[in-house]
């Protein structure tokens, strides 16, 4: 655990010695906000329910209200692993602190389980997508609110939590709407 607490702090010293700037400090919270309760997918979600993807917008709903009851009530609690804002407080930081724990990332985890449904549904989706996701959970690290491993663990959690809403919609009544 040492060993990856060290790479994650190595990691994010890293970002901000070669990132930080004006431009960055502006960009990186207005990334974030995208990504805040979902928001951004669930929009992208409700809008394809009025489309021939409406099966789609259903398994993002479905896939961030997994990833919320996984993520955010079942294993942050768990896990308690705090946040690189909490321990280090001389950073100075953008944006207003979070107060839950930081395992895993709840902006990450709704961001990939939206951008693979997404590039399910349609590879040109992804294209937009993907690099949505991946920038709104480097924001998180960028904010100094996640670790590296913060985000690598949503991803593995996203592909259990997608993998699950494909085998639902394969085997029950999900297919036929």
């Amino acid at each position: 655990m040492a060993l990856i607490q060290n790479i994650d702090w190595s990691i994010l010293q890293w970002i901000h010695t070669a990132m930080q700037c004006p431009f960055m400090d502006f960009l990186m919270p207005k990334v974030s906000l995208l990504g805040d309760v979902g928001a951004i997918w669930l929009i992208t979600a409700a809008g394809l329910l009025f489309t021939k993807y409406k099966r789609y917008g259903i398994m993002i709903i479905l896939g961030i209200f997994l990833g919320f009851l996984i993520g955010n009530l079942a294993v942050k609690p768990i896990v308690a692993r705090l946040r690189p804002c909490w321990q280090d407080i001389s950073f100075p930081m953008i944006v207003k602190m979070e107060y839950d724990f930081s395992f895993p990332s709840g902006h990450a985890l709704a961001s990939f389980i939206a951008a693979m449904i997404l590039t399910i549904a349609n590879r040109k989706f992804g294209y937009i997508a993907v690099p949505l996701a991946v920038l709104i959970a480097f924001s998180r690290m960028y904010l100094y609110l996640h670790f590296p491993s913060d985000i690598l663990g949503s991803f593995v959690v996203s592909i259990l939590i997608v993998s699950m809403i494909l085998a639902a919609n394969k085997y029950a009544s999900l297919k036929y709407i």
